[in-house]
């Protein structure tokens, strides 16, 4: 039997904080490549400019998981923009531990 086009209607939204944590990763990430890119651009010599932004990031990647978390957890809500806030922003950790370790043991 063939299925119709069939219209679904529900109460669920976006939530807001699932939202913002998409941002803080798309952020976190794009911020991670112009930081390396400038470090390539300057030899591997990275000023302390890069330091503070490696730090921000990390403050914003830990916020972003958090707040995926809390947003996950909300009832009647959808469930995209959490768990891909959630994902990105451990992307980006996993990318800044791994710049930390490199730097860290001279790999």
């Amino acid at each position: 039997m063939e299925q119709s086009k069939r219209y679904k209607f529900t109460n669920k939204k976006h939530p807001e904080k699932g939202i913002m944590s998409t941002i803080l990763g798309i952020i976190s990430l794009v911020s991670i490549g112009m930081a390396v890119y400038q470090t390539f651009l300057a030899k591997g010599n990275a000023s302390t400019n890069m330091g503070v932004v490696g730090f921000m990031i990390t403050v914003f990647s830990i916020t972003g998981v958090i707040l995926g978390y809390i947003s996950k957890n909300e009832h009647d809500k959808f469930l995209f923009f959490p768990y891909l806030g959630m994902i990105l922003n451990v992307a980006a950790l996993a990318c800044i531990s791994v710049i930390l370790y490199a730097g860290a043991y001279g790999i």
